[in-house]
């Protein structure tokens, strides 16, 4: 299931720091780490889910939408703009992410490296994998 998931925040009049350790904060093993930036207005990045990857998701800084739509057409929108909380997305999760602000910065970690054939990017496959589960 779809989770916000609270990260320590060490305030200090100096600044702040958050962290991020397995398995307290990241429900699985980080096998990768990308992230994406400098994307234009009015872009969409995703439009896909993953067989078996999971993820947890971060703005580092300024902010975005997360979008997940379920097998049934159902849509849930989760506002990303703390570098504190992270979202976490199971596998068979279709999502995409938009509204990005300017200067938006999301962290992914991943429990795969990257695989082409993880990546469901039609629809009516990731729903018909999603009733099956």
């Amino acid at each position: 299931m779809v989770r916000m998931i609270d990260l320590p925040k060490v305030i200090d009049e100096r600044g702040n720091l958050t962290f991020i350790q397995n398995p307290k904060q990241v429900p699985f093993i980080v096998e990768r780490v990308f992230w994406t930036y400098g994307i234009p207005g009015g872009e969409i990045r995703g439009g896909h889910a993953y067989r078996e990857q999971q993820e947890l998701i971060i703005a580092l800084s300024g902010s975005f939408d997360l979008v997940v739509t379920d097998p049934d057409g159902g849509i849930r929108k989760y506002s990303l703009n703390r570098s504190y909380y992270g979202l976490y997305v199971p596998p068979l999760t279709w999502r995409h992410m938009e509204n990005f602000s300017t200067n938006a910065l999301s962290l992914h970690l991943s429990s795969s490296p990257y695989r082409k054939e993880d990546y469901l990017y039609d629809f009516q496959t990731y729903a018909q994998l999603a009733h099956g589960r």
